[in-house]
């Protein structure tokens, strides 16, 4: 059943990080360009394509279709992300866009190393499901472990909306009161020499 719960995790990481991707085809094509890694011809054909292999691979590791070759699949997908990620960094180039989930944000976008440790850990995890092979569940266990995996996915998407919305360590009242601060500035200036 824990292998079910795994596809079922790294199938619906897939799925959140395929569909805004398919909204957003353009966007995607700026966070592909921005990594500085491919020829343009390749660019696209990487933004055209992607977010349909990760919805695809995410949709067949949830279901546990494919034996595999979806773990597989995904082992590829996140190694190329790490690869990515790892060469961007070492090349000091933190300021872009991960790409990973809801990317384009208003937020700076910046890239750490934690992104490249949470891709690196998915492509072990992702290799762990394919060494383990095709797994025998009943109906139930499957739709459990489904339900399972889709509730952690499902928490860490609500974190991840609770953060675009909490700024911690981050003064948001400083942007309501940058008005009032001019102002009192103005008017402290205005009577140190006015009057």
């Amino acid at each position: 059943m824990i292998w079910v719960v795994l596809a079922s995790i790294l199938g619906g990481t897939l799925l959140l990080a395929g569909i805004p991707k398919l909204r957003d085809r353009d966007g995607l094509l700026t966070v592909v360009k921005g990594y500085r890694l491919l020829p343009a011809p390749a660019e696209r054909a990487v933004a055209a394509t992607l977010p349909f292999v990760e919805v695809v691979v995410g949709a067949l590791l949830i279901l546990g279709i494919g034996g595999r070759w979806p773990a597989v699949a995904a082992a590829l997908l996140f190694t190329a992300f790490t690869t990515g990620l790892t060469v961007n960094l070492a090349r000091g180039r933190r300021d872009l866009d991960c790409g990973c989930f809801a990317f384009g944000t208003h937020e700076v976008p910046q890239i750490g190393w934690f992104h490249a440790a949470r891709a690196a850990s998915f492509t072990v995890a992702a290799l762990v499901l394919a060494l383990a092979g095709s797994v025998s569940v009943t109906v139930p266990e499957r739709l459990a472990a489904v339900a399972g995996g889709l509730l952690v996915v499902l928490a860490v998407l609500a974190v991840a909306q609770i953060r675009s919305v909490v700024h911690v360590g981050r003064r948001p009242v400083d942007d309501y009161l940058s008005a009032a601060s001019i102002r009192l500035r103005a008017t402290s200036t205005v009577s140190r020499y006015g009057s």
